[in-house]
């Protein structure tokens, strides 16, 4: 205990150099396409597994993805990988036959018919031979076929003085080649049959009634033992097959299911954990106790198939949970470790300088001691890449908890990492809070002023104190919907606060200023909205000459003579001209006529506004744009100059 302060404190000092512990890869779980697994086994040399069930195989990457499924299988069970690994075997129950396959190229290479009726279900492989347990609880027995036999030859009724109640669980290795071993699996109270094939007949060598009802089985690395799993008590049990006695219990918590040996001993074990407290299981080989307990799944475990498989080099571990509909693929990174839980708990808002306190709990099957190291890093806008806060201690029971006191407002990020030990993985949690910042002065002049159609117009940004960032955006978007918003000029503040930018205004414009904020200061956007008018112009045309009448300039038409009026304005998709048209007369202007015409694409129109037919008569005609009425709304309300026209005789 005296030690662990030294500890806590050498840690801070790597912590230093080192940011953060990086976890190692984390198990994976993901939703796998197949169900009502029957058989699973590994290929290492393809990096991939055989899953069997639903009359097909699935082949299955080490990311839990199907990527193949071979079709056509009828009952398919049992699957066997030739010793070399190419070649997999697979006893097709519903066609009564065993079929092989090419594990490069997955294609069928060979069927062994073994006889109407048989059903064979279950399949272990010695040197040249297939052994299979076939029939059902009425009718079962042990056959052989001969591969050394041209054709291969298959042979029924090999069980010998044992009458099987059930098919016959089947389990060979070549680290004992001579050796065949048999269960009476699922229903049956049968015992466990060991037999000797070294000569090609299988003959008893040894049998045990161990309370029968296996559920699995898996041999050890040297052949020379037997670990089964199966309902009756908490363990799977591990018997020597010379003798078939026990040799040691592995205990689980709930019914065992499922049991796979890896290749250095190691046994991992699933129950059915009604309880939910735990369903797969790493044993050391020879172990009293668990040296990992994970809980995979919040359902029961699956039963009746074998789904739980080592990889081929023992590192991971692959279990299958779920029901049909809802199997979830689980790729488990570091087996022999107890699987490691950090959870981190910071408020959600908090104030900038200001003191908070995060708290979090560690996890696992077996708790690290209290003074474990925990290292933490903050991630803020004054760190991006984050800054190490050292290495806080665990406390009792899993708890800790460090107070901070963050420099930088903003999103502020507390990642708490425990880099894991000999018995436990690495883990890592995060949380993240709000804090507060300044709202920064941000001021953009010209906001509702209106201007003359292609003015430059200078906006001005005035920007106030901030922390360390100066920099200023200016954008301008345009009305309408064909012209973006456009980054004008960005940059940092004079000494005065101000940045600057100059719009021509052919359209209403909406100009904003971007601060972006820094650690203290929050980021802000203010807004000017201008005004721009249409620009138009308007000439008459059919007039004979001009003159003035008083102070004011007239175009001369013949009393029958159509006064045209042409007119060109500022284009804009759709955009209609109004044309209002007045008449004079005892000294004042009266409106005759306000009527909207379309614009060509090049902004021009031309309208006939008719003759009079008696002379005398004095009318002046304007065009306008009409902000919304015009069929836009990109300029603001413009109206043209009037021409004047009289007709005379």
């Amino acid at each position: 205990m005296r030690i662990l302060p030294a500890a806590v404190a050498t840690a801070a000092l790597v912590s230093s150099v080192v940011l953060a512990a990086v976890p190692a890869a984390a198990d994976t779980s993901v939703p796998i396409g197949v169900d009502s697994v029957l058989d699973t086994v590994v290929d290492g040399a393809h990096q991939q597994l055989y899953m069997s069930g639903n009359s097909a195989i699935a082949v299955v990457g080490y990311t839990g993805k199907v990527v193949r499924t071979l079709t056509g299988l009828s009952g398919v069970s049992d699957l066997q990988l030739s010793s070399d690994g190419g070649t997999l075997y697979a006893a097709v129950t519903g066609a009564d036959k065993i079929v092989a396959f090419d594990t490069a190229t997955l294609a069928q290479t060979a069927e062994y018919p073994t006889g109407d009726g048989t059903a064979p279900r279950r399949i272990a492989l010695t040197e040249g031979r297939i052994w299979f347990g076939y029939g059902d609880q009425w009718d079962s027995g042990l056959g052989e076929i001969d591969l050394t036999a041209d054709p291969a030859a298959v042979t029924l009724d090999l069980a010998g003085a044992h009458d099987f109640a059930t098919t016959p669980m089947l389990y060979a290795d070549p680290a004992n080649p001579d050796t065949l071993v048999a269960l009476d699996g699922g229903i049956s109270s049968g015992p466990i049959v060991v037999y000797d094939v070294s000569s090609g007949s299988p003959v008893i060598r040894v049998t045990a009634n161990e309370g029968g009802f296996y559920r699995d089985a898996a041999l050890t690395p040297d052949g020379q033992s037997i670990v089964v799993a199966g309902p009756g008590n908490r363990a799977v049990t591990e018997y020597r097959l010379s003798d078939l006695q026990e040799v040691h219990e592995y205990p689980v918590k709930d019914e065992p299911e499922t049991v796979s040996v890896a290749p250095d001993g190691t046994v991992a074990a699933t129950a059915l954990d009604t309880e939910n407290t735990g369903d797969t299981y790493v044993f050391p080989a020879g172990a009293g106790a668990p040296a990992s307990v994970r809980n995979l799944s919040n359902e029961w475990m699956p039963w009746g198939g074998h789904s739980t498989v080592w990889s081929a080099d023992g590192t991971k571990l692959f279990v299958l949970t779920g029901s049909s509909g809802s199997t979830q693929f689980h790729a488990v990174n570091e087996p022999r470790k107890y699987e490691a839980k950090l959870t981190a708990v910071a408020p959600a808002t908090a104030t900038r300088a200001k003191t908070l306190t995060v708290k979090g709990t560690l996890t696992a099957g077996l708790v690290p001691p209290a003074g474990t190291p925990l290292n933490v890093v903050r991630t803020d806008l004054l760190s991006p890449s984050g800054k190490s806060l050292g290495i806080k201690a665990l406390g009792a029971k899993g708890a800790f908890s460090f107070t901070d006191a963050p420099p930088s407002g903003g999103s502020v990020r507390y990642t708490v990492t425990y880099a894991g030990d000999a018995a436990h993985t690495s883990a890592s949690a995060s949380d993240t809070v709000a804090v507060t910042r300044a709202t920064p002065a941000l001021t953009l002049t010209n906001n509702h002023k209106t201007y003359d159609y292609g003015k430059k117009v200078v906006f001005t940004a005035h920007l106030g104190t901030t922390y360390t960032n100066r920099t200023v955006e200016i954008w301008a978007d345009p009305y309408g919907g064909d012209k973006p918003n456009k980054l004008l000029k960005t940059g940092k503040a004079d000494s005065h606060g101000n940045l600057s930018a100059t719009v021509p205004m052919s359209r209403d414009t909406n100009v904003t200023a971007v601060f972006k904020g820094d650690s203290r200061y929050s980021a802000r956007t203010v807004k000017s909205t201008a005004y721009a008018h249409a620009k138009i112009t308007s000439s008459l045309s059919k007039y004979y000459r001009t003159g003035k009448i008083g102070s004011t300039r007239y175009y001369y038409f013949h009393k029958k003579t159509d006064a045209i009026v042409n007119t060109t304005m500022t284009y804009y998709k759709g955009r209609k001209e109004r044309l209002d048209l007045q008449i004079y007369s005892k000294g004042k202007w009266y409106t005759t006529d306000s009527e909207y015409f379309k614009l060509g694409t090049n902004g021009k129109c031309a309208v006939n506004l008719g003759h009079p037919g008696t002379s005398g008569v004095r009318a002046r005609v304007r065009a306008a744009y009409i902000d919304t009425s015009s069929g836009d709304n990109v300029n603001t309300t413009t109206y043209g100059a009037w021409s004047y026209f009289y007709f005379s005789n």
